[in-house]
Formats: C-alpha cells, structure tokens, sequence
C-alpha cells in the first residue's frame, strides 16, 4: 500500500489521542509522508513529545491539549492548529477508553457513562468542531477509530460497543451530510491492537480476543498501512464505508 500514498507535504493531518498507541503511531506515520501533524489530547506531555520526535526528524507538528468531553475546549484547539499549521484536511477520531468490562448490573454506572462521554460525544464534537475547516479547504476526510464490538456486541464492555454502534451511526449519517462538500467520512476498525489501554486485558486474560490464535493482535504501527490508502482516495470517494483490519467476520 505504500505506493497509492504520494505527496503528503501540503496536508495537515489532525489527531486526537496521538499522545500514546494507535494516535501515535498515526501522528509519526503521517509526519514521515511529509504532512504537517496536530497532535491533541489531555496528557501535554505526551504529546509535546510526540510533537518533538517529529520536529526532531525534520517535520512540522504541534501539541495542543484539549477535553474531547468539552466542544469549547476543541473549537479553540482547532482554530490554534489552523493559525499556526495553516489549516485542517484530515481528522482522525482516534481519542478513546474502555472502562467497564463487567456485566451490566456489576458494573459502574459512572464509568459506563464516562465511556459513552469520550467515545461517542466526543468523537461528536471532534467531528463537528472539523467541519468549518474542511469546508474551507474545499474538502477532506475525517475517519474514526471504530470496533468490531460496535457491529456485533459481546458480553461485558458494554459502554464500549454502546460507544463505538454509536459512533458507526454517526459515520454513516455524517458521510450523507458532507458528501456535498468532498469531505468523506470513513471508520477504521483496527482489531485489537496491544496498546497501554488492552494491556492489562491480555495480561489477565479477561478478554477472550487476545489468546493466542483468536485474532491478529498487532502493534499500533500495524495499522499505518490502511490508515494511508484510506488517506489516498479521492475526497469525493468511498464514503460511509468502514475498514477493518480484523481477522474474523465482524
């Protein structure tokens, strides 16, 4: 897939939750195709060394800290990474947890609601927050961090696939709405991935999909190969469409 992602120099490519993990290994795979990179999330030190790793090589980059929980916090995250990176194309949805991993009625109804808050109304406001400034740039693509889980459910975790069928649905909603402004909206559902959020359920073995044999666990940069052919297509191309990099039927 190497070859569909060209010239990257021109683009500043936008992500939240690109302190550890998948977010990244997206904001160092992107700054090494050339694109301008704005790196958010809560932890300021995670992600200002983020953003140094990728000055230190040579690219741009800048480290805002925001809430995703709070659309105030976003909108002036976005306009500051528009001032200084000269504005927005691509958005990935990255920013997300997975607290509760009980059945429901032994689980934490604060915790449930949390997750629902990260997960789906913060990738709402990230989303919405986008717009303006795919808009003015005649088009773009924003492409959330989906899960298996949100297309078919499972047994505990269930604010997570609550969170993620959710944020499936405002894809598929989002992506008629702005089709007529060249802006695609696509999920990347990676599969379990061994991030500092699954760690402990591969550890303990509380997660089923990470014994050996169940399913592809890759590393975060494993994803980086679908994430630029997605980057590649035509802005008024696939829309509402998700990619799975799972190694069973969702």
């Amino acid at each position: 897939m190497d070859a569909v992602v060209q010239d990257l120099s021109k683009k500043v490519v936008l992500i939240t939750g690109a302190g550890r993990g998948l977010g990244k290994a997206l904001a160092l795979g992107f700054a090494s195709r050339g694109a301008a990179i704005a790196c958010l999330a809560r932890s300021s030190n995670e992600i200002e060394a983020v953003a140094q790793e990728i000055e230190a090589g040579g690219g741009r980059a800048v480290a805002v800290t925001c809430d995703v929980t709070s659309l105030e916090s976003l909108e002036t995250a976005y306009k500051r990474v528009a001032d200084e990176l000269g504005g927005i194309d691509i958005v990935f949805v990255n920013a997300g947890v997975n607290n509760v991993r009980e059945l429901i009625g032994e689980d934490d109804p604060e915790l449930w609601r949390n997750t629902i808050d990260i997960n789906l109304t913060g990738a709402y406001y990230t989303m919405r927050a986008a717009i303006p400034y795919l808009k003015a740039r005649g088009g773009g693509k924003i492409i959330t961090i989906g899960s298996g889980r949100g297309h078919r459910g499972d047994t505990t975790g269930s604010s997570y696939a609550c969170s993620k069928a959710g944020l499936w649905m405002l894809v598929r909603v989002l992506a008629q709405e702005l089709r007529p402004y060249k802006i695609a909206v696509n999920e990347l559902v990676p599969g379990p991935v061994m991030t500092a959020m699954n760690a402990k359920f591969s550890k303990d073995k509380i997660d089923p999909i990470f014994i050996e044999g169940k399913e592809w666990v890759k590393e975060p940069e494993d994803i980086l190969p679908i994430a630029y052919f997605i980057v590649s297509l035509p802005n008024d191309g696939p829309t509402a469409q998700t990619y799975s990099l799972m190694a069973r039927e969702m």
